[in-house]
């Protein structure tokens, strides 16, 4: 297995900036159990609705979390997870922390590497 692709590691640490704030995790942590209103997490939080916005919105523009209007009245919001962006982070993290990237040290430099260019040399028949 190779390295990943720049676009694929830059957008692996966008969400790893996202996520890493505590109260965006217990945000997080909270709407996998299902959606979830700006009340409901700030009562369970214990957080003013306006930081509980901040944060949400952060996770927005991440692509992290949807957000749905109540069809009887706009002013109530919901948010829940995207399942999209969840499978697509799942999946990038396990290709990034996959053991099998893990590759044996070929010295390309230092006293190891000195000795495996003379081990080469000595394999080459004239």
């Amino acid at each position: 297995m190779s390295s990943l692709d720049p676009a694929t590691i830059e957008k692996l640490q966008t969400w790893l900036k996202v996520v890493s704030d505590p109260k965006r995790l217990r945000i997080i942590n909270l709407l996998m159990e299902g959606v979830q209103c700006n009340c409901e997490l700030g009562e369970r939080l214990q957080m003013p609705r306006n930081l509980i916005s901040h944060h949400l919105g952060v996770l927005r523009q991440a692509g992290l979390v949807e957000v749905e209007r109540d069809m009887l009245d706009a002013r109530w919001v919901y948010y829940s997870i995207n399942r999209a962006a969840l499978d697509e982070l799942n999946a990038v993290f396990d290709a990034f922390f996959n053991p099998d990237r893990i590759q044996p040290r070929h010295p390309a430099c230092g006293p190891q590497s000195v000795q495996e260019q003379i081990s080469e040399i000595k394999f080459i028949e004239p």
